[in-house]
């Protein structure tokens, strides 16, 4: 990246009424300033003030004019990039939005690349590389607690979270490399064993802390996930459309329709659960309907909740059918038994007879959707969500609970090499790791490789 070039994107999605083109760069006002007029002054966008709205029209090298517009001016180092910027306000129709960046490249913009703005702002010490992770995060969060999570972290409370594990890091290293200045004095000890072990074993603790949020932070960000299993036409497509309000899955009294895993996700609770609605399980001579099957067994491992789906009409059968198939698989997972087709019978069924381990029943109606909003509650209650306040910090990121737990393992061959009395200089080897891996978070020590993986994923325009 050339940080040189001045870039110019479309930073709105098509469709809107309103569309934003963003320019940044050492030249972004000029390049601006080209191809556009004022309307009710004649004084140039260059030597306008800065966080200014100015309106006027955006004209071709005809003359013609192409669209009535608002820029927006920023100057370095007050912006979001840190350079020089600018925000063209158009009519979102896509021919004015191409028409607009066909003539900014004409007068020497370049089209930005995915996240370069991002990247620009990070480079330019707008934001660390963790709060610049947390933009994309915020774009794509689709809950209260994604949002909110990515908010806390944009918003530098991680970033200040690492910063006073690194500070107290430093300090203890600090300590024993003066020891080691003055090895020949071996009556000098500058650091108190005692203390650098409470010291180690405090750090020790946040960092676990955070490193063991991440099973939390994942199922916050990725959804959920919720497999709706049991016997072909047991009624599980019917549910996950009753879940999810549309007809997502196909329906049918024909058993076997559904052959391969279908998901979808809704929000519940302000958190998001991922369904997968599976292939019905039983046996069958169809090499088509076994992997389906197959793969219903998968979703089962990878799921947190486990929905069985159970027609009631047939309830015992279908429980000592799959009940040898299905609950080894689901150990350590919250299993909730759906006693579907409520509304074609009124006998009673007795769980406990049954013995087995459930951690809730239901009894509904898919089809009818009477009983859902039962069901939704205690997927709820069996996610055992936090409530996310604006203090707290969760690890959502896989490249931070990476490091994180390099971290973690450094600090803890500090804390036995402490315990053993080992060489200064080898524990000093391994809290400089512990402060690389905690450094490398925030972007101190990150090669351009992570950088250019990191940002490509963002958007264009961001």
């Amino acid at each position: 990246m050339n940080n040189l070039d001045t870039i110019c994107a479309i930073a709105t999605a098509q469709g809107g009424a309103i569309g934003l083109i963003r320019v940044s760069g050492p030249d972004a006002i000029a390049f601006t300033d080209r191809i556009f007029t004022p309307v009710s002054s004649s004084v140039p966008l260059t030597q306008r003030k800065p966080y200014t709205l100015t309106f006027g029209h955006i004209k071709n090298a005809k003359g013609e004019i192409i669209d009535e517009v608002l820029i927006s001016v920023f100057r370095a180092p007050h912006s979001y990039t840190g350079e020089d910027s600018t925000e063209i306000s158009c009519h979102g129709s896509p021919y004015i939005l191409q028409q607009v960046m066909q003539l900014l490249i004409s007068n020497g913009c370049r089209a930005a690349g995915p996240g370069e703005y991002t990247q620009r702002a990070f480079l330019n010490g707008k934001m660390d590389l963790s709060q610049a992770e947390a933009v994309a995060d915020l774009i794509a969060s689709t809950s209260e607690a994604t949002h909110r999570l990515a908010m806390n972290q944009m918003r530098g409370r991680f970033s200040k979270e690492l910063g006073k594990l690194r500070d107290q890091l430093l300090h203890l290293t600090s300590l024993m490399e003066l020891e080691l200045d003055f090895s020949d004095h071996e009556e000098l000890e500058f650091a108190d064993r005692t203390e650098l072990k409470a010291l180690a074993s405090q750090i020790e603790t946040l960092i676990a802390r955070l490193t063991d949020s991440f099973s939390t932070g994942n199922a916050i960000k990725n959804g959920i996930p919720v497999a709706i299993i049991g016997e072909t036409n047991a009624g599980k497509s019917t549910l996950l459309n009753a879940l999810v309000g549309e007809e997502r899955a196909i329906v049918s009294d024909i058993h076997g329709t559904t052959r391969d895993v279908i998901e979808d996700t809704i929000n519940l609770g302000g958190a998001t659960f991922r369904f997968i609605d599976t292939a019905g399980i039983r046996n069958t001579t169809d090499t088509i309907e076994a992997l389906g099957i197959e793969r219903s067994f998968q979703a089962i491992r990878k799921a947190d909740i486990v929905l069985w789906v159970i027609d009631r009409t047939e309830a015992e059968k279908q429980i000592a059918a799959l009940s040898d198939k299905v609950l080894p698989l689901c150990e350590g997972k919250t299993l909730i038994l759906v006693l579907n087709k409520s509304d074609l019978t009124s006998s009673q069924l007795s769980i406990v007879n049954c013995q087995l381990p459930i951690n809730k029943t239901v009894s509904l109606s898919a089809k009818c959707k009477e009983g859902i909003d039962q069901l939704q509650s205690l997927l709820i209650e069996a996610a055992h969500l936090p409530a996310i306040s604006s203090s707290d910090i969760i690890v959502t990121n896989v490249r931070h609970y990476e490091s994180l737990t390099h971290a973690l393992e450094a600090i803890r061959r500090v804390q036995e090499g402490l315990s053993t009395d080992l060489s200064g200089d080898l524990i000093s080897q391994d809290l400089r790791e512990c402060i690389f891996h905690l450094s490398d978070i925030v972007g101190e020590v990150t090669t351009d490789e992570v950088l250019g993986n990191i940002f490509k994923h963002f958007c264009i325009g961001k």
